[in-house]
């Protein structure tokens, strides 16, 4: 197959909600239908003990939540589809921000009962911000919710989304019968018994059509046609060029537990989302299209497989095609790197490439080369942008629990903040090192981490920070020397032996900026 047929046939996009709305149960079935899973088990159901296949981590078995990002990729009609499915806990954002700057579109799950909730809105901005491609999937309809339209106001007014369904729902919760694809003109009936397995639909070209009547009962036909007509007058009609530009969103109802609705949301979204688009670099606007290889890593995890003490790097392709054992450019390091073994995953499966397309993530072995951010090229020096640091939320001193593992510790705690789980300060004054992370659920997450994957305890205790800012100053101002004198409590390096400020308060920060006008402080780091 040619080079631009690849690049064609590749869709990579993210899965993001809020915690709970059921977005790890939606990329299983995903994965069910492109045949890369036989059956699905049910993520909640601690009886079963076979875990969600995209939940690895012991943390997420035990929790049911999902803390980092998984990579899965399937074949479905032809298409090579690439999935990241991000946490939707909050604590995570950070990973979530960051996987989003290597998806080409997304698909935001909602609960039917909740709505649209705050980690959902933050999301959505991020997407707006970048004018990613979003389709909307209103989950659980088995359950009672709220109203269909009312739903489609609210994702309107909260998101501030456009939006247009695609299918509609008869009936909710008890009533649940099934539902009417729009895009398709064809209609999905519930039976409730399919969890496990792939549910055949019913081709209806007419809705006019009396069988209806008989297959669904008069009443819900009846609400049906009326519920339809009122979609066409108030909605404006699916256009796939509005949807490219993120200027409309099409929405599908369905329930990804019992496998509904989940088919129709696949075969439309192979059919309109974007294939692997070009990408902003600090020297230029990169092609997929292009010739020579080009990617940045937007993730690192250590430790995949806790019997190898491994990292992989998580690398997405821009452009050109990345080989086996071909060396490539470390932009940042400035020299070139070979790789024997370039891993593509289906969860906890990897398996080796021997060449990988625009679009296509691919999992690096790293020795400590790689951080958030970097570049690889063919040769062409390149800087992708757009891979912030955050100001943390919570701070805490991190203290060696064992003095006889204190090497273990000091390796774990590098590993982890190079993988971007949480930040690491070391204090100018004496050296002592502070974590700051967005959620407190990461200090949970490193304990348990450094613990079972690096055999070392430790113990925190709290750090009053209102803020972690980074300092931009000129070196020899004097104005700049007499801040470093008078915060030296204060200050501390991160892991890029940046000279950042911990304000213990608002109001310290805001003094600090009047007394010093010259020294710069920011609230990101935008990588570099």
């Amino acid at each position: 197959m040619s080079f631009e047929k690849e690049i064609a046939r590749r869709r990579t996009f993210g899965i993001i909600s809020h915690p709970d709305a059921g977005k790890t149960t939606l990329t299983e079935k995903l994965l069910l239908f492109g045949g890369a899973i036989k059956e699905a088990g049910a993520v909640k159901n601690n009886k079963i003990k076979k875990s969600a296949t995209s939940d690895f981590m012991e943390i997420e078995r035990q929790r049911g939540i999902s803390v980092a990002t998984s990579v899965l990729a399937f074949i479905y009609k032809n298409k090579k589809i690439n999935i990241l499915d991000t946490p939707g806990h909050k604590d995570f954002a950070e990973d979530t921000f960051r996987t989003l700057t290597a998806v080409d579109s997304v698909i935001v799950v909602i609960d039917v009962a909740k709505g649209v909730e705050e980690q959902t809105e933050k999301l959505v901005e991020v997407c707006r911000m970048r004018k990613i491609p979003m389709i909307v999937f209103i989950n659980k309809l088995d359950r009672e919710g709220k109203d269909a339209f009312d739903l489609l106001d609210e994702v309107e007014q909260k998101l501030g989304l456009t939006v247009t369904p695609l299918s509609f729902p008869i009936g909710m919760g008890y009533d649940f019968k099934g539902i009417y694809n729009i895009y398709e003109k064809n209609i999905n009936l519930f039976s409730g018994n399919s969890k496990q397995n792939i549910e055949e639909t019913i081709a209806f070209d007419n809705i006019e059509n009396q069988e209806l009547d008989s297959i669904i009962g008069e009443k819900a036909a009846i609400e049906l046609r009326e519920n339809l007509e009122l979609v066409e007058g108030v909605y404006p009609s699916f256009d796939t060029e509005s949807y490219l530009k993120a200027e409309q969103q099409p929405v599908f109802f369905g329930s990804a537990l019992n496998n509904f609705g989940v088919r129709e949301l696949l075969d439309c979204f192979i059919n309109i989302a974007p294939a692997p688009l070009s990408k902003m670099a600090e020297e230029r606007l990169v092609l997929a299209k292009e010739e020579d290889f080009s990617g940045f890593v937007f993730k690192i995890h250590a430790n995949m497989d806790p019997k190898h003490r491994d990292r992989l790097a998580f690398i997405k392709i821009v452009s050109g095609t990345f080989e086996r054992n071909k060396p490539y450019l470390h932009v940042r390091h400035n020299k070139n790197l070979k790789f024997s073994s370039p891993n593509a995953f289906f969860a906890e499966k990897k398996e080796i490439v021997d060449i990988s397309y625009p679009g296509d993530i691919v999992g690096l072995h790293d020795t400590g080369n790689f951080k958030i951010g970097d570049t690889l090229t063919n040769g062409e020096k390149l800087h992708y942008k757009g891979i912030p640091s955050f100001s943390p939320e919570h701070f805490r001193y991190i203290n060696n629990a064992d003095p006889m593992k204190a090497k273990q510790l000091n390796k774990g705690i590098d590993q982890l903040m190079d993988e971007g789980v949480a930040q690491l300060f070391t204090l100018e004054l004496n050296g002592r090192k502070i974590i700051g992370t967005v959620g407190a659920l990461q200090y949970e997450v490193i304990q348990y981490r450094l613990e079972h994957e690096y055999g070392a305890k430790c113990t925190y205790e709290n750090f009053p920070v209102h803020k972690a800012c980074w300092v931009e100053a000129d070196e020899k101002n004097e104005e700049f020397k007499e801040f470093k004198r008078v915060k030296q409590k204060f200050l501390a390096i991160d892991k890029r032996e940046q000279l950042v400020f911990l304000a213990d308060s608002q109001f310290s920060l805001q003094m600090t900026q009047q007394k010093y006008p010259s020294v710069k402080l920011h609230f990101t780091s935008e990588f570099e």
